[in-house]
């Protein structure tokens, strides 16, 4: 199998046991009422860890299985998910965050966006969703609940497709700066350091 494979499989499988997961085990966990969710918790790990593109396919793919699983109107989820990859992909594109709390914050930023996303939309599309502040506690409560899951889940992710993780140039890069490295913009004179001067006899 060539390597250019691996991870599209990696990723395929990733979000097909994901939504069985959550739909068979961690839907029928009720903490204060509510579920965790761990399909935008993936998505987003998988933004933070191969970019925008894939982070946007793994979202819409998943997405998809979900709305399969629920027998819901195909593509609700998928829309929203596409975000919910996408932007944390971005985010490292653009940033590089290596503080180790950015799955936190990621995570309870896509929770809330799916969330408020799916309650949005079903309400456009006129399903018969009741809006009471009882939704929004709920929501608050899967959001507290999906924050604390984010870090696990995001590690969990990072050891499943470590090993067919293109290696990212620009990190390279950045990391030989960090230890000393030699910069590209470094004429050749300051990369050798000072040339001696002859002794004039």
């Amino acid at each position: 199998m060539t390597q250019s494979l691996k991870l599209p499989l990696r990723l395929i499988a990733l979000a097909f046991v994901t939504v069985v997961l959550q739909e068979a085990v961690v839907s029928q966990i009720s903490v204060f009422g509510v579920s965790a969710d761990l399909t935008p918790l993936v998505v987003m790990s998988v933004g933070l860890l191969c970019g925008s593109m894939a982070g946007a396919i793994m979202g819409f793919g998943t997405g998809l299985f979900v709305d399969l699983v629920l027998v819901q109107t195909l593509g609700v989820t998928s829309l929203l998910y596409i975000a919910v990859g996408y932007w944390p992909g971005r985010l490292r594109e653009l940033r590089d965050p290596a503080h180790g709390l950015v799955p936190l914050a990621m995570g309870a930023a896509a929770t809330a966006f799916a969330g408020i996303g799916m309650a949005l939309i079903q309400f456009l599309l006129g399903v018969d969703s009741p809006v009471s502040l009882l939704l929004a506690q709920q929501l608050v409560v899967t959001i507290l609940l999906n924050t604390l899951l984010s870090l696990p889940v995001y590690g969990l992710v990072r050891r499943v497709l470590r090993p067919v993780l293109p290696e990212d140039p620009h990190r390279r890069r950045r990391r030989g700066y960090a230890t000393g490295g030699l910069s590209p913009l470094q004429r050749p004179s300051e990369r050798l350091g000072p040339v001696p001067r002859s002794t004039a006899r």
